[in-house]
């Protein structure tokens, strides 16, 4: 998937402006809060997204101009409930009418007319079960990666069609094809909006997460486009994850996902210069790192040590926290971290993983006997076209003093990265080692 950013804070399109009420601010506010939890009931209730989405819109668009202008509503969430439900209701009765069809529906006795503080309590405690619903629909097996992906930043992270378009590099008539056909697929398939039995529950979840991963690495370290962070993208899979963790507490590998991005997220602020050039793991400002999330990742990770045997997610999360938690880079635990990518590979056989192995081994080692590792025939067949696996290369034959190879490998990579701002660092490493 290739990402651009996604708007901070994203609201509903069109909204008129409100003519009196509360400002636009506040109701964005418990848009942030509420829209996923009141989206998978209305969901639940009407049995398809469209109805659902476009009936929260209109219940938006009326608490723009409604909703009192000296204070918040007691239970702004209830209202939007009560408020879409209606609206709902009444496009299914137009459209039975100008489709002239008879169908059969029933409207529930919505009471309160007002709605500032009704919602019957089973349907407050039915919301979580709802989200839950709804994140495993949304990561139907079924349906394809790129499918689940965008349909998840649609209904649990609120952004709108634009704003997933650019996530994609797609136009945005493009996208909202996408969503269409994924939409129409999960209603015409009758693909079930239900927690998966426990037998099907393990699939579900690692697909759930991966979506999660997917969508944080995005922002992390974008494939395509100007800049290597994208911070909003990474804030809305954080979101998405600390949502999963606190629905499937038991779990460990949704707690470790969560820690995970915590972890490398906390780097945000060193990673990049104030030109939005790339700043070296080595050398980052390690003050500019943000303490309170690497804390409570760290705390998380304790929780979870007593659980044997760990998974790729929890594993991945305790490198990064020994990153986090080392004074400096030189400081850096490596044979601790090497040894935790020989659990990691155990688990997760993977090429990239081998790739952050090797250099772990470097580090711990010496270049040379990373360098032997990223040479293994079948790991520079798997990642031959990976711009990171020469990059990777090129820095360890830089550091083992074979400069010319090492200018060559750097040239490799160049070929083959398509972000800019990891463009530009390449160029700097090859005009030096010309010097």
């Amino acid at each position: 998937m290739a990402a651009g950013p996604a708007a901070r804070g994203a609201i509903l399109h069109p909204v008129p402006s409100p003519s009196s009420g509360e400002p636009p601010g506040a109701v964005e506010r418990v848009y942030r809060e509420h829209y996923a939890r009141v989206l998978s009931t209305l969901i639940r209730h009407f049995g398809d997204i469209d109805v659902a989405e476009e009936a929260l819109q209109d219940a938006f668009a009326i608490a723009l101009q409604r909703w009192p202008s000296g204070g918040t509503l007691s239970n702004p969430a209830a209202w939007l409930l009560v408020a879409a439900k209606r609206r709902g209701i009444d496009r299914l009765r137009r459209a039975r009418v100008l489709e002239g069809k008879r169908h059969l529906l029933e409207a529930d006795a919505l009471a309160a007319s007002s709605g500032q503080a009704w919602m019957p309590p089973n349907q407050v405690d039915a919301w979580p079960d709802d989200r839950l619903r709804l994140i495993f629909t949304c990561c139907h097996p079924s349906l394809s990666r790129d499918a689940q992906v965008a349909l998840t930043l649609r209904t649990l992270g609120g952004l709108s069609t634009a704003e997933i378009a650019r996530a994609f590099l797609l136009p945005e008539a493009t996208m909202a094809q996408r969503l269409v056909r994924v939409k129409r697929r999960i209603r015409d398939d009758g693909i079930p909006y239900e927690v998966p039995s426990p037998d099907a529950m393990r699939e579900r979840v690692e697909a759930v997460l991966a979506v999660l991963y997917l969508i944080f690495n995005e922002g992390y370290a974008a494939t395509a486009g100007e800049a290597l962070v994208r911070g909003d993208l990474c804030d809305e899979a954080i979101r998405l994850a600390r949502l999963v963790r606190d629905l499937l507490p038991g779990e460990p590998e949704p707690a470790g996902l969560f820690a995970l991005m915590l972890l490398h997220h906390a780097r945000r602020d060193a990673r990049v210069d104030a030109a939005g050039e790339i700043v070296l793991l080595e050398d980052q400002d390690r003050r500019r790192w943000h303490r309170a999330a690497i804390g409570e990742a760290g705390a998380l990770l304790t929780a979870l040590r007593d659980n044997t045997p760990r998974g790729a997610y929890v594993l991945q999360a305790e490198i990064a926290l020994q990153h986090c938690l080392a004074p400096s880079f030189d400081a850096t635990d490596w044979p601790r971290i090497a040894a935790l990518y020989d659990e990691l590979l155990a688990v997760r056989p993977d090429a990239v993983v081998a790739l952050n192995r090797a250099v772990a081994v470097a580090l711990a080692t010496s270049p040379e006997d990373g360098l032997a590792l990223l040479h293994e025939p079948s790991l520079a067949f798997a990642l031959g076209r990976y711009h990171l696996y020469h990059a990777t290369r090129a820095d360890l034959l830089r550091r083992c003093g074979r400069q010319d190879d090492a200018r060559a490998a750097y040239g490799e990579a160049l070929a083959l990265a398509s972000n800019d701002a990891e463009r530009r660092h390449l160029e700097r490493r090859i005009a030096e080692l010309a010097r």
